[in-house]
């Protein structure tokens, strides 16, 4: 996804949201196009984009390790492991901290890519996000474990790839990067 083809105008959850965290009336309202402001309290709420990352993995044939989600959103698709970037968290230590907790892999080495804009759905709200690819280095494919997070981890070939088996859209163009050659763990995104 490009940026030209992100939806410019406004963010469908602020129409989730109604009453003022601070004062509790049930007055708030559209300020500009990604915030909401209480008229009696004057309180004023910026709907920012979060972040998240995605790591490429490879091992020593040039198979990259994707997952298969066990979890909604989209359950039963390929995914790459990442997830959200905490407060208080580089994107480096998220991708290390989501390594360790979906695959019981430490990294031993990460490059920052590249980055992809992604509307994330979840729990009926659409999370608008920025999506940070990292090619990465793990210090011992052996500790590989899955967790309940995972349904299946596979390691495939570039010509194995198929984009459209991703669910999350901003993985699809992450992974049709790396099928297109322009990324790999060892070279950086042209």
């Amino acid at each position: 996804m490009t940026t030209k083809e992100v939806p410019q105008a406004g963010l469908e959850i602020i129409s989730q949201f109604r009453f003022c965290p601070r004062c509790g009336r049930d007055a708030i309202e559209r300020h500009s196009e990604k915030s909401v402001r209480c008229p009696a309290c004057g309180f004023l709420f910026f709907f920012n984009t979060a972040a998240a990352v995605v790591a490429l993995i490879t091992d020593r044939e040039g198979r990259l390790l994707v997952t298969r989600r066990a979890l909604d959103p989209a359950q039963g698709t390929l995914d790459l492991p990442g997830g959200f970037v905490d407060a208080h968290e580089t994107a480096e230590e998220a991708l290390s901290r989501e390594i360790r907790e979906e695959l019981n892999l430490e990294i031993a080495g990460l490059r920052y890519l590249f980055s992809v804009p992604n509307i994330y759905d979840y729990a009926g709200l659409r999370y608008h996000t920025v999506d940070l690819a990292f090619a990465c280095e793990v210090r011992d494919l052996n500790m590989l474990r899955p967790s309940d997070e995972v349904a299946e981890i596979l390691f495939l070939r570039p010509e194995e790839l198929d984009a459209n088996a991703f669910g999350l859209k901003s993985t699809r163009e992450v992974i049709a990067r790396f099928i297109a050659g322009r990324v790999t763990g060892d070279e950086k995104s042209k």
